[in-house]
């Protein structure tokens, strides 16, 4: 049982233990880069937000707590090209659909390491604690011809938990509707030359009833049930424990070293006939060898493993086990050869194996790849082109590229425009479950085209994009041969509008998205609505400090969505409203409150499956560096 391992409740009290206030040892250090306005993840180099070419948005640490977010599914909802789809609350099976693309179109990293069941194909955004994140990272469009597989709809890269110059400590105690509870700490240290550091994290509730689904009916003939196709109407809880910890050290002005390791298990209770239990772990380890000679030349070697294990329960009794493992590596070469002009060269390579009671057909593929980028500026003008080579053990070779240019006023206006094609690897369900696995599948494949105009000011800014993907050999059930086939087609067209400022003495952010993602292949669900996506949504986000005090409040709305290809189960449209305070009571202890959904709206964003009403929470921090 994951949850009762020794490692997890010894190193959970060191890490509280050292976030309460100590008198600081750490040798005076130069200033950590800020990196509040800077993207890694849209060219696999350091770009501001203000110079990519492609749409992205940062959410940091400030961010982060102000919003009294308490899921990673809570913080990213409403955010601009994003929408969530959850089954039953916090610690439930979630979804990411990013401008409209599959869940599994998505690809997620954290602190650089690719995530993900290799044999769902998804990432468990829900097993992810908010409180070892530092920052997060979102490129909306296609950048397969950097990272390969998976990256149709865009990336989101979480970076966790890091330090800054000397000693730093953070605590956090909170609780909340449906016996909500969670106790979080950690430090960080950075010195002349090393730095190291260690957060721990738990959180447990008892959770709502997940799903309002039936049983079969014995008295009406061919009735298998409805949702969970079973009656449970009791409430389902969710643990999580995790730890974070992470080290480097500089050798040289030049030769860098760092590693770090996180690790997550979760104990989550669901509906289910087959199963109605899992224990889960999210394992991510990444080490990272770094030459810089000159401010022209960088060179790294990075590795990275993430595991992604389910055990499953009915009741007290075991079912199934799916684990899956997935190594990688990757060498990165970037010269500057001129000013503005920067070449990245660079090579990967990852391996994904199953560990599973199912007996799989194949459990494991190799995956090399090799990309080229370049970037560069003349003045006003920016461009960027990428061109990537895969060659899987299962699929054979693919080619993805993209290319980019920008134009920059000098009132802060910019405009851009974008092409990229991108691909998805079949997952190993869809290849070699047993009797619904077919080996023959080829990789999902897409184009996009975006344009965008922006204007960044101080004190204030605005984005405004326009995009058209359509993806090809989409994997869908073929009748003729009863099983997974590349027959399905998928055009998706949208635009977003962001804009941040400051009015009256209030923060002020908006988010804007439609979306029309339709079906394009033959048959019956042409030009129907790609499944539990929403046409319209919006966030809007208020704050303002008074003294000591801050308020916030943030509304959001979506429209209706199917819940199935055949667009027969519709979803309403709803809106929620949450409310938040903090007052300071010194330069280090704060207090929070929020109320979330404060008007009770009762919503699904999965049929049958129900969210939480109004809740509330108090939560106690302490950060002092």
């Amino acid at each position: 049982m994951f949850l009762r391992s020794p490692l997890f409740p010894t190193a959970l009290a060191a890490a509280i233990v050292l976030a309460l206030p100590v008198h600081a040892f750490a040798q005076s250090a130069g200033d950590a880069t800020d990196l509040d306005d800077v993207v890694v993840t849209g060219t696999r180099t350091a770009v501001s937000v203000e110079d990519s070419l492609v749409p992205a948005q940062v959410i940091d640490r400030a961010e982060i707590e102000r919003s009294q977010a308490t899921s990673l599914v809570q913080l990213l909802n409403g955010r601009a090209g994003i929408t969530l789809s959850n089954q039953g609350g916090l610690g439930k099976i979630s979804g990411l659909n990013l401008r409209g693309a599959e869940a599994d179109h998505v690809l997620v990293l954290i602190d650089g390491v690719r995530i993900g069941s290799a044999t769902a194909g998804l990432p468990a955004l829900q097993d992810l604690p908010v409180e070892q994140i530092e920052r997060i990272e979102i490129v909306r469009g296609p950048r397969s011809s950097l990272y390969g597989s998976e990256a149709i709809g865009g990336v989101v890269q979480i970076f966790t938990r890091r330090g800054g110059k000397g000693l730093s400590r953070h605590f956090k105690l909170g609780g909340g509707s449906h016996d909500l509870r969670e106790v979080a700490g950690g430090f960080a240290w950075h010195g002349e030359r090393g730095w190291l550091g260690a957060d721990g994290a738990y959180q447990s509730t008892d959770g709502i009833n997940a799903c309002r689904g039936r049983g079969p009916d014995p008295s009406i003939p061919f009735d298998f049930g409805a949702g969970c196709f079973t009656d449970e109407p009791d409430r389902d809880g969710y643990r999580n424990v995790s730890l974070n910890v992470r080290g480097g050290y500089r050798f040289t002005d030049a030769l860098s070293a760092e590693a770090n390791f996180l690790d997550a298990q979760g104990d989550n209770e669901f509906d289910g006939s087959w199963t109605n239990r899992s224990k889960v772990r999210q394992q991510v380890f990444g080490g990272k060898l770094a030459f810089a000679p000159s401010d022209k030349f960088n060179l790294a070697l990075t590795v990275g493993r993430n595991r992604d294990d389910s055990d499953d329960y009915h009741d007290q009794a075991h079912a199934s086990f799916f684990g899956t493992r997935r190594d990688q590596a990757a060498l990165q070469g970037d010269y500057a050869f001129a000013e503005g002009q920067l070449l990245s060269v660079g090579a990967d390579w990852q391996r994904d194996e199953i560990d599973s009671d199912t007996d799989f057909d194949q459990t494991r593929r190799d995956n090399k790849a090799a990309f080229v980028e370049y970037q560069g500026s003349f003045g006003a003008h920016r461009v960027q082109a990428s061109l990537r080579r895969d060659d899987n053990d299962q699929f054979g070779e693919h080619t993805t590229g993209s290319a980019g240019y920008g134009y920059s006023f000098a009132n802060g206006l910019k405009l851009t425009a974008s092409y990229a094609t991108g691909f998805k690897a079949p997952s190993f369900n869809d290849l070699y479950y047993p009797f619904f696995g077919n080996p023959d599948l080829k990789p999902e494949a897409s184009k996009s085209l975006n344009l965008g105009v922006a204007q960044y000011r101080d004190g204030w800014n605005w984005t405004f994009n326009v995009y058209e993907t359509r993806v090809e050999d989409l994997i869908a059930y073929d009748s003729l041969i009863f099983l997974p086939n590349n027959i399905d087609k998928a055009r998706i067209r949208g635009a977003e509008l962001t804009v941040a400022t400051t009015l009256w003495g209030w923060d002020v952010s908006t988010q804007l998205s439609r979306t029309d993602p339709r079906n394009d292949g033959d048959g019956f669900n042409h030009d129907n609505l790609l499944p539990r996506r929403p046409q319209n949504s919006a966030r809007i986000d208020l704050d303002r400090a008074f003294g000591k005090f801050r308020i916030g409040a943030t509304g959001f709305g979506a429209s209706h969505r199917y819940d199935e290809v055949a667009n027969l189960t519709r979803l309403a449209g709803y809106g929620t409203l949450d409310l938040r305070a903090e007052f300071a009571i010194n330069d280090e202890w704060s207090v929070q409150a929020q109320a979330r959904n404060v008007f009770d709206r009762e919503y699904e964003t999965v049929a049958w499956y129900n969210q939480p009403g109004r809740e509330y929470g108090l939560t106690l921090r302490y950060s002092a560096k």
